[in-house]
This record gives structure tokens, sequence and C-alpha cells, in this order.
């Protein structure tokens, strides 16, 4: 089943994990390399210019090359990447536009499957 999350026409920040969420969980453990999770490039095409990405991973520094090597040969942008992060919860917190627009957004997915998200630009702020 297919979410879509509308949002408004502002230029958003975006935190995305990295490992179970854009690529394969733990795969550069497991296979020695990272694999892009199918629908991750698709994701990652709503996102425009004007935004700012953060990666967050809980990957230690140690593999911050080899990460980011990847990262530049699948044309994946980002502005920062955050390593070092605890396992646990990652938690946003925002104030609310005196508009009343939700300027916090959170999604939860499945570990390894990003392809059910979809966002649209239709909030009038």
């Amino acid at each position: 089943m297919e979410e879509v999350i509308t949002l408004s026409p502002l230029g958003k920040t975006w935190i995305l994990d990295l490992d179970g969420t854009l690529v394969k969980h733990n795969g550069y453990k497991l296979d020695g390399h990272d694999t892009l999770l199918p629908g991750a490039k698709d994701f990652l095409k709503q996102i425009t210019s004007e935004d700012m990405v953060i990666i967050v991973t809980s990957r230690k520094e140690e593999v911050r090359d080899q990460t980011e090597a990847f990262l530049r040969e699948n044309g994946i942008q980002y502005d920062y990447i955050i390593f070092g992060a605890p396992y646990g919860e990652r938690i946003v917190v925002n104030d609310r536009k005196p508009s009343g627009l939700e300027t916090a957004v959170a999604v939860n997915t499945k570990r390894d499957i990003i392809t059910c998200i979809k966002f649209k630009t239709d909030i009038e702020i």
C-alpha cells in the first residue's frame, strides 16, 4: 500500500537514516558492499535541490570513506552525513507555524523497504 504525504511548498530539511532505509541493512558488513534498496533513487528524486538532506547512520567513522564513495558513485546527493548515531529512536522536535502548519513529519518504514512513500506539495501556508 502506497502512503502519500502532503507537504507545503516551503523548503525542507530531510533527515534520512541510511541502513535499512536507503541501503540494505548492514549490507556493507554482510555482503562486503552496500546495495541501494529498490525504489531508493525514485524516493530521493522527490527531494528538490533547494532542500537540505542530512543522512544519519550508526556506522562508525572508520567506514566514512567507503560509505561516501558509494553514495557518490550512485549519485546520492546529501548536504551532511552524521556517523556514530545511537541505535535507538531518532526524535525530531520543531515548532508549529502560526498558520498551523505542522513542521515536523515522521515516517517509519519497514526495514529494507522504501517504495511505499510518495510526497506531494499541496498545503497552503
